[in-house]
């Protein structure tokens, strides 16, 4: 299914319009019902063909134990800036944890571990987008807007697709909109040279910068940008050895896909701890994902800063009463049964129709923009 954002933002990499997802429904024998979610748009047709016959007529404990166990595959290591995971049955893993805690009559953080917290921590996006933010005022006026409206208290932007002299003009201003004290963090998407990242780091460093994702294209050279600069690094790639080894990046962020669903991102996170790597949620899954993430978070003591968010900006969601909304930066872990989330048929028929017809998101579409 296909869901637009409020407007095209820019990136590095291209131009990002919408977020194309699977949603997974498991019924068993006795009509109780799972809600998962897959991270590409293909994973649909693996698993209505072979892929999902072989699931069928199973015990659904017994596929979640099987699931769980699955070796999650090598870090892929990318120097285009772009996360494309296919894991069609991480949507059916998510799924049968709802199943699973539906039946429990618990909130799924409770299968998993103590409840920690209650709210989870958010960042805002910002960047340049089509029609709306096209300068460094404008895009400051609307992080001083999330401000007065959300008391948002943590921002996230994108750097790299202009300009250093301009990625450090929208840096100056946003830090004046949102004030000395809120959280400020950075994401170059692997667009700058090594060289152009050492210079916009040592101008950017006066602004309190809290991280930067991906000022380059590899875990080696932002060990070597270490060397000159005191700014923690974020990256997607899932190599946790590696991080640990070299000092960076100090943080890794990803979603359920590349582990599989629900219990290899725990095990996931477990070793980003024992390795001293830290660890926060990337941005751009549906109401069904982000539920994951919110009861993940809530029985997981080491998800203790906010992770990404285009919450703001997705029109639509396949949930009730969806997408989720920060408030002061936080959203409520959901505190029904299972996921705790409910899907909108109506939403669900807009996404599948809006798929059907259009075709899935030309995901970063446009132009790569130049690495400078």
């Amino acid at each position: 299914m296909k869901v637009p954002l409020e407007a095209p933002y820019e990136m590095a990499p291209g131009i990002v319009a919408g977020i194309d997802r699977t949603i997974v429904r498991v019924t068993t024998s006795d009509g109780a019902v799972g809600l998962g979610e897959a991270p590409s748009p293909g994973d649909a047709e693996a698993l209505l063909g072979e892929l999902g016959q072989q699931l069928v007529g199973r015990d659904g404990s017994e596929v979640l134990a099987a699931l769980g166990c699955i070796e999650r595959p090598a870090a892929s290591h990318r120097r285009d800036g772009k996360v494309l995971i296919r894991n069609p049955l991480a949507g059916v893993e998510i799924a049968l944890w709802d199943l699973e805690a539906r039946n429990a009559g618990v909130p799924l953080h409770r299968l998993l571990d103590d409840t920690w917290r209650n709210e989870i921590a958010f960042t805002e996006y910002f960047a340049y987008r089509d029609g709306l933010e096209q300068s460094p005022c404008d895009i400051a006026a609307y992080c001083a807007r999330m401000i007065e409206e959300h008391d948002s208290p943590a921002f996230e932007g994108k750097l790299g697709v202009r300009p250093v002299e301009d990625d450090v003009e929208l840096v100056r201003e946003v830090r004046a909109a949102i004030g000395p004290t809120r959280t400020l963090r950075l994401d170059a998407n692997m667009g700058w040279r090594l060289e152009t990242a050492r210079q916009a780091l040592a101008l950017l460093e006066p602004f309190d910068v809290a991280n930067v994702e991906e000022p380059v294209g590899s875990f080696a050279e932002m060990a070597e940008l270490r060397q000159s600069t005191a700014i923690p690094f974020s990256a997607h790639t899932p190599d946790i050895g590696l991080a640990s080894e070299l000092g960076a990046p100090d943080v890794l962020v990803i979603g359920l896909g590349f582990c599989g669903g629900i219990a290899g991102t725990v095990r996931f996170i477990a070793e980003c701890e024992d390795a001293g790597v830290g660890f926060w949620f990337y941005s751009g899954d549906l109401g069904i994902a982000t539920a994951a993430y919110l009861h993940i978070a809530a029985a997981t003591p080491y998800v203790d800063r906010p992770s990404q968010s285009l919450l703001r900006w997705t029109t639509d969601d396949v949930i009730v009463g969806g997408p989720f909304s920060p408030e002061g930066g936080v959203v409520p872990v959901p505190t029904g049964p299972g996921l705790g989330v409910e899907l909108n048929e109506d939403a669900v028929a807009r996404g599948v129709e809006r798929f059907s017809r259009q075709g899935p998101y030309d995901f970063y579409a446009g132009p790569r923009l130049p690495r400078y």
